[in-house]
């Protein structure tokens, strides 16, 4: 996290003795890479390995989909039913060792309480406003918004309205790229979002409550659900630099150029052999012979997916809101045909996407499998003597397509 944040009561030293009405509280230390990564710091009514039930362990298992070829995909995904909760609800589209790329559209509220044991999330919101409960207080949320999870946080949504989220989830750590910060973990005057545009939790509400509160907990693979006999956002103070927070993709300033600029200047988060990027309204290049278009290139080592979530992407072949395209490693892939030449003179682009290139191949899903439009690949193709013209065949200029 970058910078230090405090909500609550908290003593004047760390372990030191802190008492609520003459009860001594617990003090829980919740930190990353043992005791030298980021940590905050909790005061706990009860203690937080208090257990009523052990409930079963149940395990999480994925239908890999191995297509019979290697080639470019097109998932449409815009169209999907709304199932289970913000939790349930998460249907893996693809993953590696590295992250696991989930789509949801909850249908229901979550009746208990969620912690992710095995990595950081990230929910982007697609749709939707609300509030994320955690055991750090109050995260409000709406369109636009990544939602950044650490892991360890006990959380509840509680969502107003339709939702629909893209989620990463990673057992590595979601991270402010470093070349935005300097030695001390400020953000750069050049860097595309500030300080200012992160939101911590904004309020702490400490609960007494007793009765049953089930917590469902992500680990080794599955899902382990614990029974408490008291309400787990019983903190009344916490310090330091691990919590949950958001910032929203309309808060991310583009970084531009006379020339076309390259995929990393869209970088919003990195993971462990990952990234995160935000194509979002911009002004164009502005060079007198740029060609304000990306060019074709080759994912030689990594796998490139794109959603696309608002403006016209303009594809003949179908790209539209929720579209996710999957550009896999060894083979190029760049505008369709016709696109260079409509891009010269183009000032603009009103397009917004998200994407996440990997350094690993992704892994699909059979419910990926379900989505995928089967034709993609071909939309480079042009049958000879009849070439596509910019009119017949345009597409967008967020990204790579």
């Amino acid at each position: 996290m970058p910078f230090y944040q405090r909500l609550g009561d908290v003593p004047r030293k760390r372990h030191i003795q802190f008492r609520d009405n003459g009860t001594l509280l617990t003090e829980e230390v919740m930190g990353m890479e043992g005791f030298v990564g980021m940590e905050s710091i909790l005061y706990h009514l009860q203690s937080p390995c208090r257990v009523m039930k052990v409930g079963d362990f149940e395990e999480m298992k994925r239908d890999e989909w191995v297509p019979d070829t290697h080639t470019h995909r097109h998932f449409k995904t815009y169209g999907i039913d709304a199932k289970g909760d913000e939790i349930t609800g998460r249907r893996v589209l693809m993953w590696n060792h590295d992250v696991e790329i989930s789509l949801c559209r909850p249908k229901e509220q979550m009746d208990y309480f969620f912690r992710n044991g095995e990595g950081d999330e990230v929910v982007f919101v697609h749709e939707g406003t609300g509030t994320l409960e955690t055991i750090f207080g109050n995260v409000p949320y709406k369109d636009g918004d990544y939602v950044v999870i650490p892991r360890g946080t006990t959380y509840r949504f509680r969502p107003e309205g339709d939702q629909r989220y893209l989620v990463f989830e990673t057992p590595g750590l979601i991270e402010i790229p470093k070349r935005y910060r300097n030695q001390y973990g400020q953000m750069l005057e050049g860097a595309p979002y500030y300080h200012r545009d992160i939101h911590p939790p904004t309020e702490l509400n400490p609960h007494r409550e007793k009765g049953d509160f089930p917590v469902k907990v992500r680990v080794r693979g599955g899902y382990q659900t614990y029974v408490l006999d008291y309400h787990p956002f019983d903190v009344v103070g916490w310090d330091g630099f691990l919590y949950p927070w958001t910032f929203s993709v309309h808060d991310f300033e583009p970084i531009t150029g006379r020339i076309h600029q390259p995929p990393p200047s869209h970088q919003t988060f990195q993971g462990r052999n990952f990234v995160v990027c935000s194509f979002v309204p911009r002004r164009l290049d502005y060079d007198p012979q740029a060609v304000p278009i990306p060019y074709h290139h080759s994912n030689l080592q990594s796998e490139e997916m794109i959603y696309y979530v608002s403006g016209k992407f303009g594809s003949r072949k179908g790209v539209e809101v929720g579209s996710v395209t999957l550009h896999p490693s060894g083979i190029p892939h760049g505008p369709h045909p016709g696109l260079a030449e409509k891009a010269i003179g183009m000032t603009e682009t009103h397009e917004l996407a998200v994407m996440c290139d990997t350094f690993y191949p992704l892994k699909l899903t059979k419910f990926a499998k379900d989505l995928d439009d089967g034709k993609y690949a071909y939309s480079w193709y042009e049958e000879p003597g009849a070439p596509a013209t910019a009119e017949e065949d345009p597409a967008g200029v967020t990204s790579h397509f």
